[in-house]
């Protein structure tokens, strides 16, 4: 494009050329006197970053802190333990009732023997079927007690390799954590022993049903 129009301005004549720029002069005004320089306009701001505005928002709040999952299936040995024990039958439609009869009992007979409790409570379900269950309830105990009735005696806790689960809630829900837990020894081929174990880590004497926390070992064969 650039060449085009140096070419077509090298064919104007130079006499016209010469008439345009008379013209041009005869044309032009007279000076005049130069108005006065505008005031000079003050210099733009300096933009800033928004990395350089000081920050409004409110400070990220701390992260809550991570709370550990109850074990569900954790391998672990029991170790034996010195208990008061009292043997019992229940039905299911009364079981929470009796074992807490049976509980209060234990507590009791330590009380007027001038024991001292050395553990949790926990019931071992001996046998079970479609209508009730047999069980031992037990107390964990210092020493031996000696003035105790014909129906509690003196023994050791269940011992040996066992998986551990953890129930919170109330006891008639108890069915949803067994079923979870037969779900899970089927899934790891594990073979457990005809006997279950309920540690009471809550007084059961003494806490809401529904604020209940037991742990549930499965005794391996």
């Amino acid at each position: 494009m650039n060449c085009l129009r140096l070419f077509r301005f090298a064919l104007v004549p130079v006499a016209a050329i010469f008439v345009g720029i008379a013209a041009a002069q005869a044309q032009a005004p007279t000076p005049s006197t130069p108005a006065p320089a505008a005031t000079p306009a003050p210099p733009p701001a300096e933009a800033k970053s928004p990395g350089d505005l000081p920050s409004t928002a409110p400070p990220a709040p701390a992260p809550a802190p991570v709370q550990k999952a109850d074990p569900f299936g954790e391998e672990i040995t029991l170790a034996p333990k010195t208990v008061i024990v009292t043997k019992g039958t229940a039905n299911w439609d009364t079981a929470f009732e009796t074992l807490l009869g049976s509980l209060k009992t234990l507590s009791v007979a330590i009380e007027k023997d001038g024991g001292k409790v050395a553990g949790n409570s926990m019931i071992v379900y001996t046998s079970t079927d479609d209508t009730g269950f047999s069980y031992l309830a037990e107390i964990p105990v210092e020493d031996e007690l000696k003035n105790l009735p014909k129906t509690i005696s003196v023994a050791k806790s269940p011992e040996g390799k066992a998986l551990k689960f953890v129930h919170r809630g109330s006891y008639d829900n108890m069915d949803n954590t067994y079923e979870a837990i037969t779900n899970h020894l089927d899934d790891k081929k594990l073979e457990a022993k005809d006997t279950f174990i309920e540690e009471y880590i809550t007084d059961p004497l003494k806490t809401q049903e529904d604020k209940l926390v037991i742990n549930v070992y499965v005794p391996l064969k």
